[in-house]
């Protein structure tokens, strides 16, 4: 303990308070454990501040100014003007309401909060220093801990995210003055929402990507709707081009790129090197684990080569007393994977039978359209022994979806041929993100084929495209040919 510490006990200390951290907080704190959650910036972590809510906020509002202007076919005429400051400051007050919410949630199930930066000092201990100049430190002595400290966004060579062109996500969702052009490094689901949300506020964009497409961790039949929507907006790609650096120019920055496999590369974007002008750069090449703040090695918690905690099904790390939870612990970096990691750390220290089970785990992209998985594809079926059957239904053939005037993209089911259990399923269209929950449900409840198209589906609805795309794999489709 340093000189001049207040020493203080707790049952559970939960060092973060993002939605690993303040949901294992609250679990605990509901199973009468006396707990403590430490903070160092704000409540809520990067989902609620920066990430997962503040996108969404303005997603949703870059639909609303683009939908608005091109609603002819409707018989809409209108020409609307973005007021990006106007737009920040409702994304923040819907981001202020809900990280209030998680402070008094935290406060009304009995959890001790204290803001400031926690470090290890051994096993049984950390050390908490408070924000500010003469703010102070404190010892916390702990039974059990849980590290829920998230990631954040990774820096390239020659772009620093300190300089001011060059932007993380977070600070792109916080220009309050929408730049001309915008160079997006990274086609990957951060990359590809952001990049489509300034096209669709009147930003010229342009994305460089390393690998040779966009969203290269999904199906290519997936990713095939959300590229050709961006290009329509206006988007221009460039394949198998890694950043190099950025200069400041007479009106802007230059950006330049080069190939990675230099033959290839140049022969399908015309040459070895490229410069792109632009007013800003938004790098979006993935997030790294923050755990260097921690001092790991005083509690003897360990890393692996990617700096993740790995941890067993009931999130404990290689320190049974120790849990590790949300980004830090490995991918899916899902804020919903992590709530549920923290809820099962929480009731695995109060002694509950929790365990965690990740085969419907689903995943969302807020892209236009929107992207959402779970379970197993078709080829990871067959790679783990099933013999699937697939059944697919196109929102095209889906009236609710024409009333929407948005029709693009399917909803594809995958099961098991002999039992009829579903295994898996992937969407690409509209409310992808609100169509998976069901099919995830099912997986979860051991539902068959036959129990999604025997349950009645609301007409007119798009999760009628659910139930539709079940009955196309069992060969009895009403709507749409038969496979």
């Amino acid at each position: 303990m340093v000189v001049g510490d207040i020493a203080t006990g707790t049952d559970v200390l939960v060092i973060g308070a993002g939605p690993g951290g303040y949901v294992a907080a609250i679990r605990a704190g509901q199973l009468d454990l006396d707990v403590t959650l430490v903070e160092k910036d704000a409540y809520g972590g990067t989902c609620l501040n920066y990430g997962c809510i503040p996108s969404k906020a303005m997603i949703t509002a870059a639909d609303v100014a683009h939908e608005a202007g091109n609603a002819e076919e409707m018989g809409i005429h209108a020409d609307p003007a973005v007021d990006l400051s106007a737009m920040v400051d409702w994304k923040d007050g819907v981001v202020d309401q809900l990280t209030g919410g998680v402070e008094k949630l935290n406060k009304a199930n009995g959890v001790n909060l204290i803001e400031g930066r926690a470090e290890f000092a051994d096993e049984n201990s950390v050390r908490v220093a408070h924000g500010g100049e003469g703010q102070g430190s404190e010892t916390i002595e702990f039974e059990h801990a849980i590290i829920a400290t998230g990631s954040t966004p990774i820096e390239i060579p020659g772009f620093s995210f300190d300089d001011e062109p060059v932007l993380d996500s977070r600070q792109a969702l916080a220009l309050d003055e929408l730049p001309e052009r915008m160079v997006v490094v990274g086609a990957g689901y951060i990359g590809m929402e952001l990049s489509t949300v300034f096209a669709k506020l009147g930003t010229e964009v342009t994305v460089v990507e390393m690998l040779d497409s966009a969203l290269p961790g999904y199906e290519s039949d997936l990713a095939r709707p959300v590229k050709k929507r961006a290009e329509e907006l206006g988007i221009d790609f460039h394949f198998g081009q890694t950043a190099t650096g950025w200069e400041e120019t007479d009106d802007g920055i230059r950006v330049s790129t080069e190939a990675v496999e230099e033959e290839a590369a140049a022969e399908a974007d015309g040459g070895a090197t490229a410069e792109f002008d632009a007013d800003k750069v938004m790098v979006a090449v993935g997030r790294r684990p923050v755990t260097d703040t921690l001092n790991l090695e005083a509690a003897g918690v360990e890393t692996n080569d990617d700096g993740f905690i790995e941890t067993d099904d009931r999130a404990r790390t290689n320190k049974s007393h120790v849990y590790a939870v949300g980004d830090v612990a490995g991918e899916p970096m899902l804020a919903h994977k992590g709530s549920k990691e923290g809820q099962v750390a929480a009731e695995v220290i109060a002694g509950e039978p929790a365990a965690l089970d990740y085969q419907a785990v689903p995943a969302a992209v807020f892209t236009d359209p929107e992207i959402a998985t779970v379970g197993l594809t078709e080829e990871e079926a067959e790679e783990e022994g099933f013999d699937p059957a697939v059944g697919e239904f196109p929102f095209r053939a889906s009236g609710r979806a024409l009333t929407t005037g948005d029709s693009e993209g399917f909803v594809r089911v995958v099961a098991d041929e002999g039992s009829g259990f579903l295994l898996g399923a992937q969407i690409v269209g509209p409310e992808a993100s609100e169509l998976i929950a069901e099919l995830g449900l099912a997986i979860e409840m051991g539902a068959t084929l036959e129990d999604v198209a025997a349950t009645i589906h609301t007409h007119p609805t798009l999760a009628e495209a659910v139930m539709e795309a079940c009955e196309n794999a069992l060969g009895h489709a009403i709507h749409t040919l038969n496979r």
